[in-house]
């Protein structure tokens, strides 16, 4: 047992008597290292709960007082092959820009070398085909040895190190196979280059390199894309508070120093510290990151506030409620590290398969290595038999069955509009038989647009877009963009939290509220009532302009085309109960809840998620984060926050819904895919192997039928690129008649 280590300074308390503590993990080679660790963590004495998230590699361990010593685990892991040190963000962040510089040094050296040896092999095998002299041949083949055997051990170095670390755990991953045939091959290569004969393999090998640790390369980079996100969250957080003490004087505080009953005051632009109760002050504030809705929210003595949440308009006082970490933002971030573990233990198909493989190839070399012995052969001819049965089944198509097909759907996805954020989102978006939306910004354009332009004159509409430019509201900018204003008047007064006014023409023009602009309540209300507004005047002309969030063109077809395709759709929004029944009804949505806060999303999935239904969640508001980790896949708009996007396993951009529907229709196809391909790497080493194992096969035959396994699987894997008659079925009218589309969109403006 190695000594313990005092991490006592890293361990926190947690809920309900619990001990925390997280721990970054570094050597993790493929999905199936997660149960691994897990389990050798749980095994320790005062049996901890350990949860490996896959993409931050990050474990978090908890326990509660008793014989756990967490300073025991860098050394149980290391036993395993594993590098355990305490979660440092900062630390972590500059080890992932290492280790991808690293990946990226290892990719230049195999590419630089594979093009070197390639073009020394194109000579070999054009002079073995006509006059080349063993001599010469023989100095291309050492010429070759030095080039490969040192850019191999440097950039094969990703694959030796993951392969050793599953050895020493008693197991096996992609790797070893890897690690063993291309060891093999150089070997081999050596050995025949010794003995003048006319092929080696150093090619083959450093070929297969490189395009793995491209994959290597790209999975890094999403894994560190991912991370920068999610990290996003801390900006939400005000670090201090000015809290008002019992003379009525301002203290700037540290908001971890407050406590319930303390009366704080919030300015405008200000994010709220805390969860409490308006006493004092009238202000709007922007509540997105809970609800989702980006319409601003009126809050005035005894309303309640949220941390996180933006202050607009006017200074207020906040009596606290909660702070700390028990509010509902710290709340969405404690749902967000429970989904993100809870599905961290997904396995790839690929390393599901690998289990079986790499034992099995092994043992049928060794087999053949010991039969040909006992039947007489030298030491020599049993090997390089053996070393044929390793080559014909170097795991070229096997490693290349799944990745081939992941570049090729994701360049499909890509000129789709959609950006894969994750490795193994393509299998799971192929599982997938219920979509949750959420409504403002995923069914909705993020941007609210003028609903009711052509009911107010032109002119009217110009004046007060310029009249908008001088405000700082946000229905005031969406004004503003809509008509295109780009020349505000010189001379602008703003009354705070009502509106702005000026002199055009000699008459005064007056932009803002109701009561600011004088118009009658109920010329305000007709006939668009509970749509966002802003009130005009100039001089006596009046106007009302009604801004809303526009259903996406398409959304009524992909809906209909989702249902059609036998998915059930539901939507859960944190907008109120009303908006998002009839935008629901519209869209002809059975399912539907308004008004829920992000633990109640996360719930509904979680209920879901027990009732054995694969769920995409589409969402785009940090209120939908937790909802979007716990989900079996998730994608969101190139609109959403920095956070959800980082959380989600794709994005999809543009104005139209149908990349949702791509993305569920290409996965399942490239699932289907997948699965052929490894069905013909497999049905291929069924009919290889026992040829080479009976000495018919040389090993540059088996180096041939190893490459033409693998340009098989590619070539298959090409057929990823197009969606059999997806674009007219995403673009159908799908039993909606064709006028009333054209009627329900029109309708559909009304959601808010």
């Amino acid at each position: 047992m190695s000594a313990s280590i005092d991490l006592s300074g890293f361990v926190r308390a947690g809920r309900d008597g619990l001990y925390v503590m997280d721990f970054a993990v570094g050597g993790i080679g493929c999905a199936g290292c997660i149960g691994k660790i897990e389990r050798a963590v749980q095994r320790m004495p005062g049996r901890p709960s350990a949860r490996l998230n896959f993409t931050t590699r990050r474990l978090k361990i908890t326990w509660r007082d008793g014989d756990f010593e967490p300073g025991n685990v860098p050394g149980v892991l290391a036993r395993l092959g594993y590098q355990a040190q305490p979660f440092d963000p900062g630390r972590i962040e500059s080890d992932e820009s290492a280790h991808m510089k690293f990946l990226m040094r290892c990719l230049a050296v195999a590419g630089f070398a594979a093009m070197n040896v390639m073009l020394l092999s194109v000579s070999v095998w054009a002079g073995n085909a006509s006059d080349i002299d063993p001599q010469t041949r023989d100095l291309f083949h050492w010429l070759s040895a030095l080039i490969a055997l040192p850019a191999a051990v440097f950039a094969g170095r990703p694959f030796f190190s993951s392969a050793l670390g599953a050895l020493r755990s008693r197991s096996t991953n992609m790797d070893v196979p890897i690690s063993v045939g291309v060891s093999l091959a150089l070997i081999m290569s050596v050995v025949e280059t010794a003995r003048h004969a006319e092929h080696a393999y150093f090619d083959s090998a450093l070929m297969l390199l490189f395009f793995l640790l491209a994959g290597r390369v790209l999975d890094q980079g999403m894994r560190r894309k991912t991370r920068s996100f999610a990290n996003n969250l801390a900006s939400l957080r005000a670090p201090t508070a000015n809290r008002l003490d019992a003379h009525g004087d301002l203290v700037s505080v540290p908001v971890n120093s407050l406590n319930p009953g303390d009366l704080i005051l919030v300015r405008p632009g200000e994010r709220i510290p805390v969860d409490g109760n308006i006493v004092s002050g009238r202000s709007q504030v922007d509540d997105s990151i809970i609800t989702g809705e980006t319409r601003h929210r009126p809050i005035a003595p005894g309303n309640p506030v949220y941390a996180g949440t933006l202050n607009l308009f006017g200074a207020v006082q906040v009596r606290v409620g909660v702070a700390g970490r028990d509010t509902v933002l710290d709340e969405i971030e404690r749902l967000l590290e429970s989904a993100s573990t809870a599905k961290s233990p997904y396995v790839r198909l690929a390393d599901r398969v690998a289990r079986l493989y790499a034992p099995v190839v092994h043992l049928a070399a060794l087999a053949t290595a010991i039969a040909w012995l006992l039947a007489g052969a030298s030491v020599h001819d049993a090997l390089v038999i053996a070393i044929a049965v390793l080559i014909i089944t170097c795991p070229c198509a096997l490693a290349l069955a799944v990745p081939a097909v992941h570049v090729v759907t994701s360049g499909a996805l890509f000129r789709a509009g959609v950006l894969l954020h994750k490795g193994d989102a393509i299998e799971r978006f192929a599982q997938v038989d219920t979509v949750v939306f959420d409504k403002t910004g995923t069914l909705t354009l993020p941007e609210p647009r003028l609903s009711n332009r052509a009911d107010i004159p032109a002119d009217l509409i110009a004046t007060a877009a310029r009249l908008a430019l001088s405000s700082h509201h946000p229905l005031a900018r969406s004004l503003a963009a809509e008509a295109g204003a780009s020349a505000p008047f010189s001379e602008v007064s703003e009354t705070p939290g009502q509106g702005v006014r000026t002199f055009d023409s000699d008459a005064e023009a007056r932009l803002g509220s109701v009561d600011f602009c004088g118009i009658a309540a109920e010329e305000a209300d007709e006939p668009y009532q509970g749509q966002s507004s802003i009130a005009f005047r100039h001089g006596t002309r009046t106007a009302m302009f009604h801004i809303n969030q526009a259903i996406r063109p398409d959304a009524v077809e992909s809906i209909a085309m989702l249902k059609r395709a036998r998915f059930t759709v539901e939507i859960l929004s944190g907008d109120n109960a009303g908006a998002v029944s009839e935008v629901a009804h519209m869209l002809g949505v059975e399912n539907a809840w308004g008004g829920l806060m992000p633990a109640a999303k996360y719930a509904r999935l979680a209920e879901l998620r027990d009732q054995r239904y694969k769920v995409l969640m589409v969402g785009d508001g940090l209120n939908d984060a937790p909802a979007l980790a716990s989900a079996h896949v998730s994608m969101s708009p190139g609109t959403a926050a920095d956070v959800t996007q980082g959380l989600a396993d794709a994005v999809f951009l543009g104005e139209r819904l149908s990349p949702v529907c791509m993305a569920v229709l290409a996965c399942r196809k490239a699932r289907r895919l997948m699965r052929q391909n490894l069905g013909l790497a497999i049905v291929y080493n069924a009919l290889a192997v026992p040829l080479a194992m009976a000495g018919l096969v040389t090993p540059l035959i088996a180096a041939v039928a190893m490459s033409g396994s693998s340009l098989l699987v590619t070539l298959n894997a090409l057929r990823a690129r197009r969606v059999e008659g997806l674009s007219s079925i995403v673009h159908a009218e799908a039993e909606v008649p064709a006028a009333g589309i054209g009627d329900a969109q029109r309708q559909l403006r009304l959601a808010r």
